[in-house]
Protein backbone atom coordinates (compact mmCIF):
# COMPACT_ATOMS: atom_id res chain seq x y z
CA UNK A 1 0.00 0.00 0.00
CA UNK A 2 1.49 3.55 -1.02
CA UNK A 3 2.27 6.19 1.56
CA UNK A 4 -0.04 8.30 2.48
CA UNK A 5 2.20 11.32 2.37
CA UNK A 6 3.66 10.17 -1.27
CA UNK A 7 3.14 12.93 -3.95
CA UNK A 8 1.72 12.43 -7.40
CA UNK A 9 3.88 10.08 -9.82
CA UNK A 10 3.51 13.21 -11.91
CA UNK A 11 5.52 14.98 -9.67
CA UNK A 12 6.33 16.58 -6.04
CA UNK A 13 3.36 19.05 -6.44
CA UNK A 14 1.86 18.24 -3.20
CA UNK A 15 5.25 19.73 -1.68
CA UNK A 16 4.82 22.75 -3.18
CA UNK A 17 1.43 23.72 -1.49
CA UNK A 18 1.91 26.83 0.95
CA UNK A 19 1.66 25.96 4.62
CA UNK A 20 -1.75 27.65 5.01
CA UNK A 21 -3.16 24.89 2.38
CA UNK A 22 -2.10 22.02 3.93
CA UNK A 23 -5.00 20.30 6.15
CA UNK A 24 -2.92 16.52 6.01
CA UNK A 25 -3.17 15.14 9.64
CA UNK A 26 -0.54 13.28 10.97
CA UNK A 27 -3.15 9.86 11.07
CA UNK A 28 -5.82 9.87 8.92
CA UNK A 29 -7.82 7.10 10.76
CA UNK A 30 -7.53 9.73 13.29
CA UNK A 31 -8.63 12.57 11.82
CA UNK A 32 -11.92 10.46 10.03
CA UNK A 33 -13.44 9.90 13.26
CA UNK A 34 -15.04 13.29 14.27
CA UNK A 35 -16.46 13.28 10.49
CA UNK A 36 -17.79 9.67 11.06
CA UNK A 37 -19.61 10.85 14.26
CA UNK A 38 -20.99 13.88 12.42
CA UNK A 39 -22.28 11.67 9.81
CA UNK A 40 -23.89 9.11 12.13
CA UNK A 41 -25.72 11.91 14.36
CA UNK A 42 -27.18 13.92 11.33
CA UNK A 43 -28.13 10.45 9.30
CA UNK A 44 -29.58 8.81 12.46
CA UNK A 45 -32.09 11.82 13.48
CA UNK A 46 -32.82 12.31 9.68
CA UNK A 47 -34.19 8.51 10.03
CA UNK A 48 -35.99 9.27 12.72
CA UNK A 49 -38.38 11.34 10.66
CA UNK A 50 -38.90 8.77 7.63
CA UNK A 51 -41.01 6.23 9.35
CA UNK A 52 -43.29 8.67 11.90
CA UNK A 53 -43.79 11.15 8.91
CA UNK A 54 -45.13 8.11 6.60
CA UNK A 55 -47.84 6.95 9.68
CA UNK A 56 -48.29 10.98 10.77
CA UNK A 57 -50.02 11.10 7.30
CA UNK A 58 -51.51 8.34 7.05
CA UNK A 59 -53.04 8.46 10.18
CA UNK A 60 -54.41 11.93 8.89
CA UNK A 61 -55.63 10.61 5.81
CA UNK A 62 -56.89 7.07 7.08
CA UNK A 63 -59.48 9.32 9.78
CA UNK A 64 -60.46 11.70 7.04
CA UNK A 65 -61.59 8.79 4.41
CA UNK A 66 -63.66 6.99 6.92
CA UNK A 67 -65.31 10.19 8.81
CA UNK A 68 -66.29 10.95 5.49
CA UNK A 69 -67.33 6.83 4.26
CA UNK A 70 -68.16 5.27 7.44
CA UNK A 71 -67.35 7.01 10.84
CA UNK A 72 -68.73 3.69 12.70
CA UNK A 73 -65.14 2.45 12.16
CA UNK A 74 -63.75 5.98 14.45
CA UNK A 75 -62.93 4.82 17.98
CA UNK A 76 -63.95 6.63 20.56
CA UNK A 77 -60.57 8.43 20.46
CA UNK A 78 -61.06 9.02 17.03
CA UNK A 79 -57.79 6.75 16.37
CA UNK A 80 -58.33 3.79 13.49
CA UNK A 81 -55.98 0.49 13.38
CA UNK A 82 -52.94 0.78 11.14
CA UNK A 83 -54.56 -2.45 9.20
CA UNK A 84 -57.32 -0.56 8.16
CA UNK A 85 -55.51 2.05 6.26
CA UNK A 86 -54.09 -0.09 3.96
CA UNK A 87 -56.10 0.59 1.24
CA UNK A 88 -55.69 2.56 -2.24
CA UNK A 89 -58.19 5.51 -1.04
CA UNK A 90 -55.88 6.17 1.32
CA UNK A 91 -52.00 4.97 0.34
CA UNK A 92 -52.39 6.76 -3.23
CA UNK A 93 -52.65 10.02 -1.58
CA UNK A 94 -49.72 9.01 0.69
CA UNK A 95 -47.60 8.08 -2.01
CA UNK A 96 -48.49 11.47 -3.88
CA UNK A 97 -47.69 13.52 -0.52
CA UNK A 98 -44.78 11.69 0.35
CA UNK A 99 -43.46 12.31 -3.48
CA UNK A 100 -44.31 15.85 -3.54
CA UNK A 101 -42.54 16.41 0.10
CA UNK A 102 -39.38 14.52 -1.18
CA UNK A 103 -39.26 16.33 -4.38
CA UNK A 104 -39.42 19.99 -2.80
CA UNK A 105 -37.03 19.07 -0.28
CA UNK A 106 -34.49 18.07 -3.15
CA UNK A 107 -35.54 20.55 -5.35
CA UNK A 108 -34.34 23.42 -3.02
CA UNK A 109 -31.14 21.50 -1.61
CA UNK A 110 -30.38 21.87 -5.74
CA UNK A 111 -30.47 25.23 -6.22
CA UNK A 112 -29.12 26.43 -2.97
CA UNK A 113 -26.13 23.81 -3.18
CA UNK A 114 -23.94 26.51 -5.27
CA UNK A 115 -24.61 29.56 -2.89
CA UNK A 116 -24.31 27.80 -0.10
CA UNK A 117 -20.82 26.26 -1.28
CA UNK A 118 -19.68 29.82 -1.72
CA UNK A 119 -20.83 30.93 1.26
CA UNK A 120 -18.44 27.21 3.15
CA UNK A 121 -15.50 29.29 0.73
CA UNK A 122 -16.43 33.01 2.18
CA UNK A 123 -17.23 32.17 6.03
CA UNK A 124 -15.99 28.45 6.26
CA UNK A 125 -17.64 24.54 6.41
CA UNK A 126 -17.78 25.18 10.09
CA UNK A 127 -20.49 27.78 9.33
CA UNK A 128 -22.32 25.72 6.91
CA UNK A 129 -22.36 22.44 8.63
CA UNK A 130 -24.16 24.49 11.48
CA UNK A 131 -26.75 26.04 9.16
CA UNK A 132 -27.36 22.66 7.41
CA UNK A 133 -29.07 21.66 11.02
CA UNK A 134 -31.47 24.14 10.85
CA UNK A 135 -34.10 22.96 7.87
CA UNK A 136 -33.69 19.34 9.76
CA UNK A 137 -34.71 20.83 12.98
CA UNK A 138 -37.31 22.86 11.41
CA UNK A 139 -38.49 19.53 9.53
CA UNK A 140 -39.22 17.46 12.69
CA UNK A 141 -40.75 20.48 14.64
CA UNK A 142 -43.35 20.95 11.81
CA UNK A 143 -43.84 17.54 11.11
CA UNK A 144 -44.87 17.32 14.57
CA UNK A 145 -47.08 20.06 15.35
CA UNK A 146 -49.09 18.82 11.80
CA UNK A 147 -49.73 15.51 13.44
CA UNK A 148 -50.60 16.67 16.97
CA UNK A 149 -52.31 20.05 16.12
CA UNK A 150 -54.54 17.99 13.59
CA UNK A 151 -57.97 20.33 14.30
CA UNK A 152 -55.74 23.66 12.89
CA UNK A 153 -53.49 22.20 10.32
CA UNK A 154 -55.01 20.53 7.30
CA UNK A 155 -52.99 17.37 6.16
CA UNK A 156 -51.82 19.19 2.90
CA UNK A 157 -49.75 21.78 5.70
CA UNK A 158 -46.64 18.99 5.84
CA UNK A 159 -45.93 20.47 2.10
CA UNK A 160 -44.64 23.51 3.98
CA UNK A 161 -41.46 21.86 5.68
CA UNK A 162 -39.43 21.01 2.71
CA UNK A 163 -39.62 24.90 1.88
CA UNK A 164 -36.35 25.11 5.09
CA UNK A 165 -34.03 22.95 2.54
CA UNK A 166 -32.52 26.30 1.38
CA UNK A 167 -31.00 26.42 4.05
CA UNK A 168 -28.72 23.33 2.60
CA UNK A 169 -29.95 20.00 2.84
CA UNK A 170 -27.74 16.21 1.39
CA UNK A 171 -26.16 17.88 -1.62
CA UNK A 172 -24.58 20.43 0.66
CA UNK A 173 -24.02 18.26 3.38
CA UNK A 174 -22.67 15.66 1.46
CA UNK A 175 -20.66 17.82 -0.84
CA UNK A 176 -18.37 19.00 2.32
CA UNK A 177 -18.04 15.48 4.02
CA UNK A 178 -17.10 13.78 0.63
CA UNK A 179 -14.53 16.69 -0.19
CA UNK A 180 -12.83 16.55 3.78
CA UNK A 181 -12.97 12.71 3.63
CA UNK A 182 -11.23 12.82 0.02
CA UNK A 183 -8.63 15.33 1.28
CA UNK A 184 -7.47 13.19 4.26
CA UNK A 185 -5.12 10.78 1.93
CA UNK A 186 -3.55 10.25 -1.37
CA UNK A 187 -3.65 6.23 -0.91
CA UNK A 188 -5.90 5.09 -3.29
CA UNK A 189 -7.11 2.04 -1.36
CA UNK A 190 -7.34 4.24 2.15
CA UNK A 191 -9.49 6.53 0.23
CA UNK A 192 -12.17 4.15 -1.05
CA UNK A 193 -12.41 2.40 2.71
CA UNK A 194 -12.91 5.92 4.05
CA UNK A 195 -15.83 6.50 1.51
CA UNK A 196 -16.63 3.17 2.47
CA UNK A 197 -16.52 4.12 5.94
CA UNK A 198 -19.09 7.13 5.63
CA UNK A 199 -21.52 4.73 3.89
CA UNK A 200 -20.69 1.84 6.44
CA UNK A 201 -22.12 5.08 9.07
CA UNK A 202 -24.76 6.23 7.41
CA UNK A 203 -25.91 2.52 6.39
CA UNK A 204 -25.95 1.74 10.16
CA UNK A 205 -27.48 4.66 12.06
CA UNK A 206 -30.19 5.39 8.70
CA UNK A 207 -30.86 2.06 7.96
CA UNK A 208 -30.39 -0.15 10.70
CA UNK A 209 -30.33 2.38 13.89
CA UNK A 210 -32.55 4.51 13.01
CA UNK A 211 -35.42 2.29 11.84
CA UNK A 212 -35.16 0.19 15.17
CA UNK A 213 -35.01 3.43 17.33
CA UNK A 214 -38.30 4.53 15.32
CA UNK A 215 -40.19 1.69 15.57
CA UNK A 216 -39.52 0.89 19.64
CA UNK A 217 -40.47 4.50 20.18
CA UNK A 218 -43.47 4.94 18.01
CA UNK A 219 -45.00 2.34 19.94
CA UNK A 220 -44.56 4.23 23.05
CA UNK A 221 -45.49 7.24 21.80
CA UNK A 222 -45.71 8.52 18.10
CA UNK A 223 -44.01 11.72 18.76
CA UNK A 224 -41.36 10.25 20.43
CA UNK A 225 -39.21 9.79 17.36
CA UNK A 226 -39.05 13.13 16.50
CA UNK A 227 -38.44 14.49 19.52
CA UNK A 228 -35.37 12.62 19.75
CA UNK A 229 -34.29 13.21 16.39
CA UNK A 230 -33.99 17.08 17.19
CA UNK A 231 -32.48 16.44 20.36
CA UNK A 232 -29.38 14.49 18.38
CA UNK A 233 -29.31 17.18 15.54
CA UNK A 234 -28.18 19.20 18.90
CA UNK A 235 -25.86 17.22 20.29
CA UNK A 236 -24.32 17.69 16.48
CA UNK A 237 -23.56 21.15 17.19
CA UNK A 238 -20.35 20.66 19.57
CA UNK A 239 -18.85 18.00 17.16
CA UNK A 240 -18.99 19.92 14.18
CA UNK A 241 -17.13 22.40 16.32
CA UNK A 242 -14.65 19.84 17.06
CA UNK A 243 -13.76 19.14 13.50
CA UNK A 244 -10.45 18.82 12.91
CA UNK A 245 -10.91 22.25 9.66
CA UNK A 246 -7.88 23.91 8.53
CA UNK A 247 -7.85 27.09 9.87
CA UNK A 248 -8.46 29.45 7.34
CA UNK A 249 -8.85 33.56 6.89
CA UNK A 250 -10.42 35.18 4.58
CA UNK A 251 -7.53 36.87 2.90
CA UNK A 252 -7.05 33.11 1.71
CA UNK A 253 -10.02 33.23 -0.26
CA UNK A 254 -11.25 34.91 -3.22
CA UNK A 255 -12.89 38.13 -2.38
CA UNK A 256 -13.65 39.11 -5.76
CA UNK A 257 -14.21 37.21 -8.66
CA UNK A 258 -11.40 37.12 -10.43
CA UNK A 259 -10.12 33.62 -9.17
CA UNK A 260 -13.37 32.13 -9.97
CA UNK A 261 -13.01 33.56 -13.55
CA UNK A 262 -9.69 31.46 -13.81
CA UNK A 263 -11.64 28.71 -12.48
CA UNK A 264 -14.02 28.81 -15.45
CA UNK A 265 -11.33 29.03 -17.84
CA UNK A 266 -11.66 25.20 -19.46
CA UNK A 267 -7.94 25.36 -20.64
CA UNK A 268 -6.55 24.96 -16.99
CA UNK A 269 -7.01 21.61 -15.41
CA UNK A 270 -9.77 21.74 -13.10
CA UNK A 271 -8.32 20.32 -9.56
CA UNK A 272 -4.86 21.51 -10.33
CA UNK A 273 -5.91 25.26 -9.75
CA UNK A 274 -4.77 26.33 -6.33
CA UNK A 275 -5.71 29.76 -4.11
CA UNK A 276 -2.90 31.64 -3.27
CA UNK A 277 -3.33 34.41 -0.75
CA UNK A 278 -2.52 37.85 -2.35
CA UNK A 279 -0.64 40.18 -0.60
CA UNK A 280 -2.75 43.38 -2.27
CA UNK A 281 -5.73 41.90 -1.21
CA UNK A 282 -7.35 43.15 1.96
CA UNK A 283 -10.42 41.91 4.20
CA UNK A 284 -13.56 42.85 2.48
CA UNK A 285 -15.74 45.47 4.50
CA UNK A 286 -19.05 44.44 5.75
CA UNK A 287 -20.93 46.47 2.90
CA UNK A 288 -19.10 44.43 0.32
CA UNK A 289 -19.95 41.00 1.49
CA UNK A 290 -23.42 40.44 -0.01
CA UNK A 291 -21.58 42.09 -3.35
CA UNK A 292 -18.48 39.61 -3.05
CA UNK A 293 -20.76 36.45 -2.28
CA UNK A 294 -23.01 37.69 -5.53
CA UNK A 295 -19.96 37.43 -7.67
CA UNK A 296 -19.05 34.45 -5.95
CA UNK A 297 -21.90 32.33 -6.87
CA UNK A 298 -22.23 33.76 -10.65
CA UNK A 299 -18.32 33.11 -11.05
CA UNK A 300 -19.05 29.58 -8.83
CA UNK A 301 -21.80 28.87 -11.35
CA UNK A 302 -20.10 29.83 -14.86
CA UNK A 303 -16.65 27.34 -13.64
CA UNK A 304 -19.05 24.22 -12.99
CA UNK A 305 -20.73 24.79 -16.51
CA UNK A 306 -17.37 25.53 -17.58
CA UNK A 307 -16.64 22.15 -16.67
CA UNK A 308 -19.89 20.59 -17.74
CA UNK A 309 -19.39 21.64 -20.96
CA UNK A 310 -15.93 21.16 -21.99
CA UNK A 311 -15.68 17.38 -19.93
CA UNK A 312 -13.84 14.77 -21.22
CA UNK A 313 -15.91 11.91 -22.40
CA UNK A 314 -14.93 9.74 -19.02
CA UNK A 315 -16.32 11.88 -16.43
CA UNK A 316 -19.83 12.52 -18.91
CA UNK A 317 -20.02 8.56 -18.54
CA UNK A 318 -19.43 8.91 -14.58
CA UNK A 319 -21.39 12.18 -14.17
CA UNK A 320 -23.76 9.76 -16.01
CA UNK A 321 -23.60 6.66 -13.42
CA UNK A 322 -24.08 9.06 -10.78
CA UNK A 323 -27.11 10.29 -12.38
CA UNK A 324 -28.71 7.03 -12.75
CA UNK A 325 -27.56 4.89 -9.58
CA UNK A 326 -29.42 8.03 -7.86
CA UNK A 327 -32.34 7.75 -10.27
CA UNK A 328 -32.62 3.75 -9.38
CA UNK A 329 -32.00 4.38 -5.67
CA UNK A 330 -34.72 6.86 -5.14
CA UNK A 331 -36.88 3.43 -4.70
CA UNK A 332 -35.21 2.39 -1.28
CA UNK A 333 -37.14 5.71 0.07
CA UNK A 334 -40.65 3.68 -0.93
CA UNK A 335 -39.47 0.50 0.85
CA UNK A 336 -41.51 1.61 3.84
CA UNK A 337 -45.00 1.87 2.28
CA UNK A 338 -44.12 -1.15 -0.58
CA UNK A 339 -43.73 -3.30 2.29
CA UNK A 340 -46.67 -2.35 4.61
CA UNK A 341 -48.93 -2.48 1.64
CA UNK A 342 -47.69 -5.28 0.03
CA UNK A 343 -47.08 -7.81 2.95
CA UNK A 344 -49.93 -5.81 5.02
CA UNK A 345 -46.74 -5.39 7.83
CA UNK A 346 -47.24 -2.17 9.86
CA UNK A 347 -44.50 0.23 10.24
CA UNK A 348 -43.37 -0.60 12.77
CA UNK A 349 -42.64 -4.03 11.97
CA UNK A 350 -41.25 -2.40 8.76
CA UNK A 351 -38.65 -0.50 10.55
CA UNK A 352 -37.09 -3.63 12.36
CA UNK A 353 -37.03 -5.63 8.73
CA UNK A 354 -35.18 -2.47 7.70
CA UNK A 355 -33.00 -2.59 10.23
CA UNK A 356 -31.87 -6.05 10.09
CA UNK A 357 -31.38 -5.34 6.39
CA UNK A 358 -29.01 -2.09 7.56
CA UNK A 359 -27.18 -4.29 9.70
CA UNK A 360 -26.04 -6.20 6.53
CA UNK A 361 -24.92 -3.14 4.57
CA UNK A 362 -22.85 -2.61 7.72
CA UNK A 363 -20.88 -5.54 7.93
CA UNK A 364 -20.34 -5.28 4.06
CA UNK A 365 -19.24 -1.53 3.94
CA UNK A 366 -17.17 -1.92 7.41
CA UNK A 367 -15.89 -5.53 7.35
CA UNK A 368 -16.15 -7.40 4.02
CA UNK A 369 -15.57 -4.73 1.15
CA UNK A 370 -12.51 -3.13 2.74
CA UNK A 371 -10.74 -6.29 3.25
CA UNK A 372 -11.76 -7.79 -0.18
CA UNK A 373 -9.94 -4.61 -1.38
CA UNK A 374 -7.16 -5.30 0.59
CA UNK A 375 -6.68 -8.66 -0.68
CA UNK A 376 -7.15 -7.68 -4.29
CA UNK A 377 -4.22 -5.39 -3.63
CA UNK A 378 -2.13 -7.59 -2.44
CA UNK A 379 -2.73 -10.09 -5.56
CA UNK A 380 -2.20 -7.51 -7.96
CA UNK A 381 1.05 -6.66 -6.42
CA UNK A 382 1.82 -10.88 -6.21
CA UNK A 383 0.59 -10.84 -9.83
CA UNK A 384 3.32 -8.25 -10.87
CA UNK A 385 6.12 -9.09 -8.80
CA UNK A 386 5.31 -12.76 -10.72
CA UNK A 387 5.84 -11.17 -13.77
CA UNK A 388 8.58 -8.55 -13.31
CA UNK A 389 10.53 -11.96 -12.66
CA UNK A 390 9.80 -14.03 -15.29
CA UNK A 391 10.82 -10.86 -17.28
CA UNK A 392 13.97 -10.70 -15.59
CA UNK A 393 14.66 -15.12 -16.24
CA UNK A 394 13.44 -14.34 -20.16
CA UNK A 395 16.09 -11.27 -20.58
CA UNK A 396 18.97 -13.27 -18.50
CA UNK A 397 18.40 -15.99 -20.81
CA UNK A 398 17.72 -14.45 -24.39
CA UNK A 399 20.45 -11.43 -24.17
CA UNK A 400 20.48 -8.18 -24.93
CA UNK A 401 19.67 -9.29 -28.52
CA UNK A 402 17.12 -10.82 -28.85
CA UNK A 403 14.40 -7.53 -28.76
CA UNK A 404 12.13 -9.19 -31.22
CA UNK A 405 11.35 -12.13 -28.55
CA UNK A 406 11.63 -9.68 -25.53
CA UNK A 407 8.50 -7.98 -27.54
CA UNK A 408 6.60 -11.05 -28.02
CA UNK A 409 7.37 -11.89 -24.34
CA UNK A 410 6.04 -8.75 -22.86
CA UNK A 411 2.73 -9.48 -25.22
CA UNK A 412 2.09 -12.85 -23.55
CA UNK A 413 2.76 -11.11 -20.43
CA UNK A 414 -0.13 -8.52 -20.91
CA UNK A 415 -2.33 -11.19 -22.32
CA UNK A 416 -1.59 -13.05 -19.11
CA UNK A 417 -2.78 -10.02 -17.11
CA UNK A 418 -6.14 -9.65 -19.02
CA UNK A 419 -6.82 -13.47 -18.37
CA UNK A 420 -5.92 -12.76 -14.61
CA UNK A 421 -8.04 -9.51 -14.43
CA UNK A 422 -5.18 -7.45 -13.65
CA UNK A 423 -4.65 -4.45 -16.79
CA UNK A 424 -1.43 -4.08 -18.01
CA UNK A 425 1.42 -1.93 -16.92
CA UNK A 426 1.28 2.14 -18.26
CA UNK A 427 3.57 2.60 -20.88
CA UNK A 428 5.69 5.48 -22.05
CA UNK A 429 6.16 7.13 -25.60
CA UNK A 430 8.86 4.78 -26.10
CA UNK A 431 7.45 1.35 -25.45
CA UNK A 432 8.84 0.74 -22.31
CA UNK A 433 7.37 0.09 -18.76
CA UNK A 434 7.03 3.52 -16.61
CA UNK A 435 7.65 1.59 -13.20
CA UNK A 436 6.83 4.63 -11.41
CA UNK A 437 3.67 5.19 -13.35
CA UNK A 438 1.96 2.28 -11.67
CA UNK A 439 3.84 2.22 -8.41
CA UNK A 440 3.57 5.89 -7.03
CA UNK A 441 0.71 6.84 -4.93
CA UNK A 442 -2.82 7.21 -6.89
CA UNK A 443 -0.90 6.50 -9.63
CA UNK A 444 -0.11 2.82 -8.38
CA UNK A 445 -3.89 2.36 -8.32
CA UNK A 446 -5.47 -0.40 -10.49
CA UNK A 447 -8.30 2.09 -12.16
CA UNK A 448 -9.27 -1.29 -14.33
CA UNK A 449 -9.87 -2.88 -10.97
CA UNK A 450 -11.96 0.24 -9.58
CA UNK A 451 -14.13 0.35 -13.32
CA UNK A 452 -14.87 -3.55 -12.83
CA UNK A 453 -15.90 -3.41 -9.64
CA UNK A 454 -18.39 -0.78 -9.59
CA UNK A 455 -19.32 -2.37 -12.59
CA UNK A 456 -20.27 -5.56 -10.33
CA UNK A 457 -21.67 -3.34 -8.00
CA UNK A 458 -24.09 -2.26 -10.13
CA UNK A 459 -25.01 -5.77 -11.65
CA UNK A 460 -25.97 -6.91 -7.81
CA UNK A 461 -28.15 -4.13 -7.66
CA UNK A 462 -30.10 -4.73 -11.09
CA UNK A 463 -30.45 -8.76 -9.64
CA UNK A 464 -31.62 -7.49 -5.95
CA UNK A 465 -33.86 -4.72 -7.52
CA UNK A 466 -35.83 -7.87 -9.72
CA UNK A 467 -35.90 -10.12 -6.92
CA UNK A 468 -37.44 -7.44 -4.63
CA UNK A 469 -39.85 -7.15 -6.98
CA UNK A 470 -40.48 -11.10 -7.80
CA UNK A 471 -40.88 -11.58 -3.73
CA UNK A 472 -44.30 -13.33 -3.23
CA UNK A 473 -43.58 -13.33 0.60
CA UNK A 474 -41.58 -11.66 3.19
CA UNK A 475 -39.40 -14.94 3.39
CA UNK A 476 -38.99 -14.42 -0.46
CA UNK A 477 -37.92 -10.57 0.54
CA UNK A 478 -35.21 -10.82 2.90
CA UNK A 479 -32.78 -12.84 0.87
CA UNK A 480 -33.58 -10.09 -2.04
CA UNK A 481 -33.10 -7.38 -0.09
CA UNK A 482 -29.57 -9.59 0.75
CA UNK A 483 -29.05 -9.55 -2.66
CA UNK A 484 -30.00 -5.68 -3.15
CA UNK A 485 -27.58 -5.18 -0.35
CA UNK A 486 -24.45 -6.32 -2.29
CA UNK A 487 -24.44 -3.18 -4.59
CA UNK A 488 -24.67 -0.78 -1.57
CA UNK A 489 -20.34 -0.57 -2.12
CA UNK A 490 -21.10 1.47 -5.55
CA UNK A 491 -20.11 5.13 -4.32
CA UNK A 492 -16.73 3.44 -2.68
CA UNK A 493 -15.40 2.97 -6.42
CA UNK A 494 -17.66 5.67 -8.22
CA UNK A 495 -15.48 8.37 -5.86
CA UNK A 496 -12.65 6.87 -6.50
CA UNK A 497 -13.02 7.03 -10.25
CA UNK A 498 -13.01 10.86 -9.97
CA UNK A 499 -9.48 10.50 -9.23
CA UNK A 500 -8.61 8.63 -12.39
CA UNK A 501 -6.00 10.26 -15.03
CA UNK A 502 -8.73 9.50 -17.54
CA UNK A 503 -11.34 11.70 -15.92
CA UNK A 504 -8.79 14.43 -16.92
CA UNK A 505 -9.99 16.44 -13.90
CA UNK A 506 -6.16 17.14 -13.23
CA UNK A 507 -2.49 16.69 -14.55
CA UNK A 508 -0.86 15.96 -10.97
CA UNK A 509 -3.39 15.23 -8.40
CA UNK A 510 -0.73 17.12 -6.30
CA UNK A 511 -3.33 19.62 -4.73
CA UNK A 512 -4.03 16.98 -1.77
CA UNK A 513 -5.30 19.16 0.78
CA UNK A 514 -7.02 21.87 0.03
CA UNK A 515 -9.08 22.68 3.04
CA UNK A 516 -12.26 21.77 1.81
CA UNK A 517 -12.45 24.87 -0.32
CA UNK A 518 -10.45 24.29 -3.22
CA UNK A 519 -10.97 23.03 -6.65
CA UNK A 520 -11.32 19.17 -5.36
CA UNK A 521 -14.02 20.26 -3.28
CA UNK A 522 -15.77 22.06 -6.26
CA UNK A 523 -15.58 19.04 -8.52
CA UNK A 524 -17.49 17.20 -5.35
CA UNK A 525 -20.04 19.51 -5.54
CA UNK A 526 -20.67 19.15 -9.03
CA UNK A 527 -21.02 15.67 -8.66
CA UNK A 528 -22.88 15.73 -5.59
CA UNK A 529 -25.47 18.46 -7.60
CA UNK A 530 -25.64 15.47 -10.13
CA UNK A 531 -26.67 13.33 -7.76
CA UNK A 532 -29.21 15.33 -6.17
CA UNK A 533 -30.83 16.05 -9.71
CA UNK A 534 -31.09 12.43 -10.17
CA UNK A 535 -32.39 12.22 -6.47
CA UNK A 536 -35.23 15.01 -7.59
CA UNK A 537 -35.67 12.97 -10.83
CA UNK A 538 -36.52 10.26 -8.65
CA UNK A 539 -38.61 11.42 -6.05
CA UNK A 540 -40.89 12.47 -8.97
CA UNK A 541 -40.66 8.92 -11.14
CA UNK A 542 -40.29 6.45 -8.02
CA UNK A 543 -43.97 7.82 -6.32
CA UNK A 544 -45.17 8.19 -9.74
CA UNK A 545 -44.00 4.59 -10.74
CA UNK A 546 -45.75 3.68 -7.27
CA UNK A 547 -49.14 5.34 -7.63
CA UNK A 548 -49.50 4.10 -11.05
CA UNK A 549 -49.09 0.64 -9.72
CA UNK A 550 -51.44 0.82 -6.78
CA UNK A 551 -53.85 1.55 -9.35
CA UNK A 552 -52.70 -0.96 -11.88
CA UNK A 553 -52.94 -3.83 -8.83
CA UNK A 554 -48.80 -3.67 -9.79
CA UNK A 555 -46.69 -2.77 -6.74
CA UNK A 556 -43.46 -3.79 -7.95
CA UNK A 557 -43.89 -1.16 -10.90
CA UNK A 558 -40.95 1.06 -9.33
CA UNK A 559 -38.37 -1.55 -8.87
CA UNK A 560 -38.68 -2.80 -12.16
CA UNK A 561 -37.80 0.41 -13.23
CA UNK A 562 -34.81 0.50 -10.90
CA UNK A 563 -34.02 -2.26 -12.11
CA UNK A 564 -33.76 -1.12 -15.49
CA UNK A 565 -31.84 2.26 -14.82
CA UNK A 566 -29.44 0.21 -13.07
CA UNK A 567 -29.31 -1.76 -16.07
CA UNK A 568 -28.29 1.14 -17.72
CA UNK A 569 -25.69 2.46 -15.33
CA UNK A 570 -23.68 -0.61 -15.67
CA UNK A 571 -23.31 -0.82 -19.46
CA UNK A 572 -22.26 2.98 -19.09
CA UNK A 573 -19.63 2.08 -16.42
CA UNK A 574 -18.71 -0.28 -19.27
CA UNK A 575 -17.71 2.06 -21.49
CA UNK A 576 -15.90 4.54 -19.25
CA UNK A 577 -11.98 4.11 -20.29
CA UNK A 578 -9.10 4.10 -17.17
Amino acid sequence: MPDDNNSFAAGDAAEDILPHQRSAPAAPRRAIRPLLLLVALVNLAWSLYQLPVSRVLESRLCREHYAAHDPSILQPDESIPEKLCKIDPVQQPLGRIQGMTEAAWVAGDFFMTIPLVCLADYLGHRFVLWLNLAPRVLLLAWTFAVGYFDRVLPVEAILAAPVFSFLGGDCVFNSIIYALVSDLTVDHVLRATFFGYVNAVSSIFSLQLGPALASASMSALLWLPLWIGIAILLLSIPVISALPLPSRTRTSSPTTADDEEEQANPHTPFLSRRHSPSPLRQPPTTMATATTLRSLTAARLRALIGLLVNRTRNLGLLLSVFFLASLASSDTKLLPLYISNRYAWTFASVGYLLSAKALFNFFLLWVAVPRALRWQQRRRSQLRGQQQQQQQRQEWGSGSGDSSSSSSSSSNNNNSRSALGVSPPVQDDDGDNDGKKTSGADGAADWWDVRRNAEVCLWFSVLGALCISGAGSVWLLVPALGVYALGIALPMFTYSLLRAPGMGLAEEGGNKNSGGDGPGARVFSVVMLVRTLGSLVGAVVMPGLWVKGLGMGVLQLPYVASALFYLVAAVVVRMIEV
